[in-house]
C-alpha cells in the first residue's frame, strides 16, 4: 500500500504542477481588464467578455497562494497577486462592506448581491495569501468580513447564518447560491464554507470570539445538519432548522469530513476532537454509498423517490479522495485508502483533460464527457482539484 501511495504522491504533484495550475496561468489570464478570464466553456473556447464571479476569483486566490505555500514557488504568488490585486480593486464594496457577487469583464458591478457563502471564500482566500506573503491588508480585510458576517448573517436567537443579502445587507427573498437549490433560508453548504473560512482564519487569528463561533459552527454540523439516522449531511432548512431537503449530496457528505475533523484539530479542543472523529467516520461510510464499481463517487440521490444523478462532477471526486484518505489516517483501515486510490484511477482515465489541461465538469454514468458545463467559470475553479493535491501531497510520507 505504501508502495502505491508514495506513486499516488508523485502523480498529484505532476497532475498540480503540469497540467491544473499551468491551465489558469497560460488560458485564463485577462490582460486586458486584468484578474482572470470569467468562463472557457466545456468545448475549450474562451469567453473573453463573460462575467467574472466572485466565488471563482477568491478560489484562485486561494488556490495559488496554497500551492505558493507548499512548493514555495515564487511564481505562483505572482499569479495569487495578480488575483489579490483584482479583487481589492473591483470586488469590494467600499461604501456598505462586504465583497460583490459578480462583476461585468470590465470590472463593474453586475450583480452586488452579498451571499455569504462568497463572503466566507473571500475569508478563506485572503487568509491563504496571507499566509504565504504576509500581506497584513488582507488580514485586515479577513477580519473585517468575518465581523460584517457575524453582524448581519448570524441568527443569534435559532443559531447558524442567514443565506443572501442586498447591496445594503437586507435579508433578500431569493437567497439561493444556484436554480438548482431550495430557496430556505439557512443551509448546509454555507455552513460548510463558513465552517472552512473561519477555521484557515483560526490558524493566524485568535481572536475569542471567533474561537466561540467556529466551535459553534461545529457544533452546528454535530447537532443539527449531520443526520443521526442516515449519517448523511442534510442540505436545506428553514430559520428553525426543519429540515427541508429529501437529498443525499455524496460530495458534501465526504468533503465535510475532512473539514470538520480540520476543524476541530485547528480549535485545539480534545474532548470535541474526539467526538468530531467518531462523527465523521459514519459520515464517510454513508457517503461510500455513492462510490460505483469503477471508482468513481455519483452526484446525488433522493432518498424518497430513489432517483439518482448519476454523473461524476470534477469535484466531489476531488473531495472524495481527500475525505476517505483523512479516514485512513484516523481508521488505520486500508479499505479508505483503496478508495482514494480507486477515485485516483477513475480521474486519471475519465475526468483530467489530457488535451487541453484541467479537468473536464462531469462525465456520465458511462464515462462520456459533459461538454455543456464550463471548463472554467463561475463554479469550476482550481480550488477543488488543486486542493485534493496539495491536501494528499502534505500527508503522504515517505
Amino acid at each position: 500500500m505504501n508502495n502505491n501511495l508514495l506513486q499516488l504522491k508523485q502523480e498529484l504533484k505532476e497532475e498540480l504542477s503540469h497540467n491544473i495550475l499551468p491551465f489558469w496561468m497560460e488560458k485564463m489570464v485577462d490582460k486586458i481588464h486584468g484578474g482572470y478570464y470569467g468562463q472557457m466553456t466545456g468545448k475549450n473556447q474562451l469567453v473573453p467578455d463573460a462575467p467574472k464571479g466572485g466565488i471563482l476569483n477568491a478560489r484562485i486566490l486561494w488556490s495559488f497562494s496554497s500551492a505558493a505555500l507548499y512548493f514555495k514557488n515564487k511564481l505562483y504568488v505572482e499569479y495569487a497577486k495578480r488575483a489579490k490585486e483584482y479583487l481589492f480593486k473591483y470586488f469590494f464594496d467600499a461604501e456598505n462592506g462586504g465583497t460583490y457577487w459578480m462583476l461585468h469583464a470590465d470590472g463593474t458591478p453586475a450583480d452586488t448581491k452579498k451571499q455569504i457563502y462568497s463572503q466566507a471564500f473571500f475569508i478563506y482566500a485572503l487568509v491563504e495569501y496571507y499566509r504565504v506573503t504576509g500581506d497584513k491588508e488582507c488580514l485586515d480585510k479577513a477580519i473585517e468580513l468575518f465581523n460584517l458576517i457575524e453582524k448581519h448573517s448570524f441568527d443569534g436567537e435559532l443559531n447558524g447564518y442567514f443565506e443572501a443579502y442586498s447591496r445594503d445587507w437586507v435579508l433578500l427573498k431569493d437567497l439561493r447560491l444556484s436554480e438548482k437549490d431550495a430557496n430556505e433560508k439557512k443551509t448546509m453548504n454555507t455552513h460548510l464554507h463558513i465552517l472552512e473560512a473561519y477555521t484557515n482564519l483560526y490558524r493566524v487569528w485568535k481572536d475569542d470570539r471567533l474561537k466561540r463561533q467556529l466551535k459553534n459552527l461545529i457544533g452546528i454540523f454535530l447537532d443539527k445538519i449531520i443526520n443521526p439516522e442516515t449519517h448523511h449531511l442534510d442540505l436545506f432548512f428553514d430559520e428553525n432548522w426543519v429540515c427541508k431537503s429529501t437529498l443525499y449530496s455524496y460530495g458534501h457528505d465526504i468533503e465535510s469530513v475532512w473539514l470538520l475533523d480540520e476543524a476541530a484539530v485547528v480549535l485545539g479542543e480534545a474532548a470535541l476532537l474526539k467526538r468530531v472523529r467518531a462523527r465523521v467516520i459514519k459520515v464517510a461510510d454513508a457517503a461510500a454509498e455513492g462510490l460505483q464499481a469503477n471508482g468513481s463517487i455519483i452526484n446525488e440521490k433522493n432518498y424518497i423517490t430513489g432517483h439518482t444523478d448519476a454523473n461524476c462532477d470534477w469535484w466531489p471526486q476531488a473531495e472524495a479522495m481527500v475525505g476517505f484518505f483523512n479516514v485512513y489516517e484516523l481508521s488505520k483501515e486500508e479499505e479508505y485508502a483503496e478508495k482514494t486510490l480507486a477515485i485516483w484511477e477513475f480521474i486519471k482515465q475519465f475526468i483530467v483533460d489530457k488535451n487541453a489541461g484541467e479537468w473536464h465538469w462531469s462525465v456520465s454514468a458511462t464515462g462520456e464527457i459533459n461538454e455543456h458545463d464550463d471548463k472554467a467559470g463561475f463554479w469550476k475553479c482550481p480550488y477543488h482539484n488543486s486542493r485534493m493535491c496539495l491536501e494528499l501531497i502534505s500527508r503522504i510520507h515517505e
